[in-house]
C-alpha cells in the first residue's frame, strides 16, 4: 500500500487530541507507524491452566512498548466517518503509547506532578470497577466491554469513547 500524505496527516491529526498538555517531548520512543490496507491477522499464543493454544486473530491496531504502532488504514477511515461512535483506533493504540512511555503497561501515562498519581489511582480504579462489574453481569456499558479486560485496555478505551 503506497502511504500518501493525506493519510499521513490524517493519523497525525487525530493523534494529537491527545496532546494537549504542558509536556516536552511525545511518544519518545515510536519510531514507526506500520498501516496495512484493512485488518491484519497475527498468530497469538493463549496460554490457561496447562493448556498452550495458538490462534489466528484479526487486528485492526496494536502498540508495542519498544518503538512501533501497528493500524488498518480501512479502520482509520471508518472511525474519521464515525466520529461519535466511540470508537477510534487511532486514539485507542495512541493512548497505549502514552501508558508505555514509562515502559510498563498499566494503564498508568506519565503524569506531571508526583501528587496527581495518588487522585488518579482512586478516580480510576473507582471507574474501572464499574465496567468490570456490568460485564460479568451481563449489562450495558458506555465504554465498549474491551475496557474491561485490564487497567490498560481501559486507560486506552475510555480515552477514544471521551473523545
Amino acid at each position: 500500500m503506497q502511504i500518501t500524505e493525506q493519510m499521513k496527516i490524517a493519523i497525525a491529526a487525530i493523534a494529537c487530541l491527545l496532546l494537549f498538555c504542558d509536556r516536552k517531548t511525545y511518544f519518545p520512543s515510536l519510531r514507526s507507524v506500520l498501516v496495512y490496507p484493512t485488518a491484519y491477522i497475527v498468530n497469538q499464543i493463549v496460554m490457561s491452566s496447562y493448556v498452550v493454544e495458538e490462534r489466528r486473530v484479526a487486528r485492526l491496531g496494536e502498540s508495542w512498548t519498544q518503538d512501533q504502532l501497528i493500524l488498518s488504514w480501512e479502520q482509520v477511515k471508518q472511525d474519521t466517518l464515525n466520529w461519535r461512535d466511540g470508537h477510534n483506533v487511532v486514539l485507542h493504540e495512541f493512548a497505549h503509547q502514552l501508558d508505555q512511555e514509562d515502559g510498563l503497561v498499566e494503564g498508568v501515562p506519565i503524569l506531571p506532578r508526583a501528587l496527581d498519581y495518588a487522585v488518579r489511582e482512586k478516580v480510576m480504579t473507582a471507574e474501572y470497577l464499574q465496567p468490570c462489574d456490568r460485564v460479568e453481569n451481563s449489562k450495558k456499558t458506555v465504554l465498549d466491554s474491551y475496557g474491561a479486560t485490564n487497567p490498560a485496555e481501559f486507560f486506552a478505551v475510555a480515552t477514544e469513547t471521551f473523545f
